[in-house]
Parts: C-alpha cells; sequence; structure tokens
C-alpha cells in the first residue's frame, strides 16, 4: 500500500498534475498517462470497441456489463479502471475476479501483473488443484487483486483463518456465462452474501443467457450495458472448413492434415480428457511435438502444457473445452475440432483461439456420420455453408497401416499411466511428457513431419 502510495506521489510531480487528471489514449476513454504508457509497452496501440465502450463508463463509477465476442479485450476493459481506481486510493484485497477456468485465471493475473507492474501492484490466483496451504500465505500477505475459481475461493472463505473480502471494493465475473454452466451458482450466492453490498461489479460475457440476465439483476446496481456483438459470429480473418469422414479413419486424417500443413502450430479440442490423452500420445509416438491439456491433469502440469505451447516447443496442443474460453495464445495457426462440439456456442469459443487481433488463422472441423445434424447446427448458428478441406483420400489410406501401429502403442501407454495413477503419492511420472518407450517400436522410429509421407 504504501508503495502504491509512494508511485502515486512521484507520478503526480512529475507530471505536476492531480492523478484524477487523464491523457488522451489514442481514444478519449480517460486512461491516465502511467496506465496508457503501460499499454504500449504491451503492444496495445489503440483500445478495441468492448474498451472504448465499457473504460469510460467504469471509471464514472457504474457497474458494468460488458458482452463481447472471444479474443476482444475484455480483460483490458475491466483491468484499466481497476488499476486506475487503485493509483487514486490504494487498498489490500481490492479487488476480486472471478473466472470459470484455472488456465483463464493464470491468464488475467499475467495481464494484471504486466500492466500493474510499474505501480507495485501484487496478485494471487486462488485456483483448485494447488496446496491450500501455500495460497493461505499468499492470502495472509493481502495482495490487491485476488483472481479465483469460485469453488477453491469459497474453500479459503470457510477455512482459511483471518480471510475476509469485507473490504472489498470492485467485483469482476469474467466468461460469467461459463461460470454459471459449470454449476458454480451456489458458490456465487455464497460469494455475493459475503462481500460489501456497497462495490462495483463488472460481469462479462460473451453471451448473454437467462441465467446471466438472473445473475445481472441479483449481483449489479443500474449497471450500463457494453454490447458490441450480440450476434454469435466468428471473424472475417478466419479460415472454416470441414472434412466429412468415417469415424474409423479419424486419426489417419488428423496426422495427414498435421503433416499437409507441417509447420504450423495447431490446437486440436477433442471432447473427453481420455480422448486428448490418446491422441496426444498417439501422435507422439509418429514423432510430432504433441501435448496435451485437459482436467485430469495436476494444475502443474497443465501450466506446464501451456507454457511449452506458447514457448513453441511444442508445435501441437490437445485440448478439452478446459481450453477453449478466453486464452489468448497469439501464434495458433490453425485449430482442429476432432470431436465436433455438442453445443453450437462452443464451436465459436474454440475455433476463436486462433484468428486473434487481426491475424488470420484456420479451423477445419471433422464430421463423421454421426455429427451430421451438430454440424448443420453450427452453421445455422454462424450464418455461413463452411467448404470442404480438399483431402486426398488415397494419401490418408496409405498411412492407415503406421497410424494403427501407433494406435496400439498409446493403448498400452495409457494403460500403463492409469497404474502409475494407482499408485501412492510422489510415485506417479509425469504423464504430459513422458512416455514408455514404446514410440521407437514404431516401424521407421520417430520422424520429421514434413517427410512423413
Amino acid at each position: 500500500m504504501e508503495e502504491l502510495c509512494r508511485i502515486r506521489n512521484h507520478i503526480s510531480s512529475i507530471h505536476g498534475i492531480s492523478i484524477c487528471n487523464v491523457r488522451q489514449c489514442g481514444v478519449n476513454i480517460g486512461v491516465t498517462e502511467v496506465l496508457c504508457e503501460a499499454c504500449e509497452q504491451l503492444g496495445w496501440k489503440t483500445p478495441t470497441k468492448i474498451q472504448v465502450e465499457a473504460i469510460p463508463v467504469a471509471l464514472q463509477g457504474k457497474d458494468v456489463i460488458g458482452l463481447a465476442e472471444t479474443g476482444s479485450g475484455k480483460t483490458g476493459a475491466f483491468a484499466l479502471p481497476i488499476l486506475q481506481s487503485l493509483l487514486a486510493s490504494a487498498q489490500r484485497l481490492h479487488t476480486l475476479i472471478l473466472t470459470p477456468t484455472r488456465e483463464l485465471a493464470f491468464q488475467i493475473a499475467e495481464q494484471f501483473e504486466a500492466l500493474g507492474s510499474s505501480i507495485g501492484v501484487k496478485t494471487a490466483v486462488i485456483v483448485g488443484g494447488i496446496d491450500m496451504m501455500s495460497q493461505s500465505l499468499v492470502l495472509a500477505k493481502k495482495p490487491h487483486i485476488v483472481i479465483a475459481t469460485p469453488g477453491r475461493l469459497i474453500d479459503h472463505l470457510e477455512n482459511t483463518k483471518g480471510f475476509s473480502l469485507r473490504a472489498l471494493k470492485f467485483l469482476v465475473m469474467d466468461e460469467a456465462d461459463r461460470i454459471l454452466n459449470m454449476d458454480f451458482e451456489t458458490e456465487v450466492d455464497k460469494i455475493l452474501k459475503v462481500i460489501p453490498r456497497d462495490r462495483r461489479t463488472f460481469l462479462f460475457s460473451a453471451t448473454m443467457t437467462k441465467k446471466v440476465a438472473k445473475l445481472q439483476r441479483a449481483a449489479l446496481k443500474d449497471p450500463v450495458k457494453c454490447a458490441v456483438n450480440t450476434k454469435y459470429s466468428t471473424v472475417e480473418k478466419l479460415q472454416q472448413y470441414y472434412v466429412f469422414i468415417p469415424s474409423k479413419y479419424k486419426d489417419c486424417y488428423l496426422v495427414s492434415i498435421i503433416n499437409e500443413l507441417a509447420g504450423n502450430s495447431f490446437m486440436i479440442f477433442c471432447s473427453t480428457c481420455n480422448n486428448a490423452q490418446r491422441v496426444a500420445l498417439l501422435l507422439r509416438n509418429l514423432g510430432i511435438t504433441a501435448i496435451p491439456l485437459h482436467g485430469q491433469m495436476s494444475q502443474n502440469k497443465r501450466l506446464g502444457s501451456l507454457n511449452k505451447f506458447k514457448s513453441k516447443s511444442r508445435s501441437v496442443l490437445l485440448a478439452t473445452d478446459v481450453a477453449s474460453r478466453g486464452l489468448d495464445i497469439p501464434h495458433v495457426d490453425c485449430v482442429i475440432n476432432y470431436d465436433i462440439p455438442t453445443h453450437s456456442k462452443d464451436y465459436i469459443h474454440r475455433v476463436g483461439r486462433t484468428a486473434r487481433a487481426g491475424r488470420s488463422g484456420k479451423s477445419i472441423t471433422f464430421v463423421t456420420q454421426y455429427d451430421v445434424e451438430l454440424f448443420q447446427r453450427i452453421e445455422t448458428l454462424i450464418g455461413k455453408k463452411l467448404p470442404a478441406f480438399p483431402t486426398q483420400e488415397e494419401e490418408v489410406m496409405m498411412l492407415v497401416e503406421r497410424v494403427s501401429e501407433a494406435q496400439r502403442f498409446a493403448r498400452i501407454e495409457m494403460k500403463e499411466q492409469g497404474e502409475k495413477r494407482k499408485r501412492p503419492r510422489g510415485e506417479e511420472g509425469d504423464d504430459t511428457e513422458q512416455s514408455s518407450g514404446v514410440r521407437k517400436k514404431v516401424r521407421g522410429g520417430s520422424m520429421n513431419q514434413k517427410s512423413f509421407l
């Protein structure tokens, strides 16, 4: 707190102005000089549509409902007003941000730390999968910003002595529709009962569902609605395709497409944790640098997978829908829907992992004989007919023997990993990276993607 006060006074003395005076940050949205400079250092040259709509309203002291498509800069839209409030009135445990997934919580924390690095902002990420005692120690230091998933936050509110949010100034619910769809309604109700009614609330969501509308009535006071895009849509620079294939040859088509688009980075979405793990092992047995990300992995392994993919040391990320919302990975060239999403809206979020911030990208959806109706719903939702991705069936069929062998070894590894998880704690290996060595037995050994065929 003293650090924030010192920096606030230092900035005022340098510029000869009160911190409440503002510089125009490209557009007249009222962000202070020091935060404008932080935006420039992050490469944020001009504010996005949702930022232009929401930030001025938030700075006027109003509650905000922000509706915007994925990848639209929603984090900046609530982070900048909160940081500006901290500059004006430094306080510990100032803001609570609720998110549906652990990965999104860490990403939001990274953005707050980057934007607030020059003013000494302290954050704490409170999510499941991490030791509660170490989190309690972080909370005891009273950070300015707490970013949490609802379930783990309730654990601390009920069990961590001395931790309270009674002085909270801001509540943010990010990806509110997903929070409620994941059945966190009970936890959200409990949290609303133990935080001050006299607070500012920001509710950000991609969609305005009935549950979100109900939450709005319960949690916000005279909110201003900032809707940038209420129609379900995908960005113009995204090239969208489908491939109609027999279910039994999905793995062969996947390997063929990865080989054809060699040199690109891929996010491949599967419907189950088991499938994401199996396909990752299959691809690794064929020499393709793949890594899984799903809910059955420990939190450290999930973050490790994400960081390896972000750093480009792995070119293929096999993920469940735990990674479909909010995650900003700039270099994703292609999204493949290995399993078609059951809910059409999830398609929008999945393909939104590519073609972000004005870049181009590609998405390919696998449609088997069992998926036709689901695919037609997606086309109806986005209002367009998708073209077929060109594939050579003869070339794909040449892969059958090799892929079948890799499938067999992947099943062996899955069985071994299942046995490892049953052992006493501390004996299990890192199932995201280690292999039992069977990949060397796949005929031809490890191979370069470009020379696969």
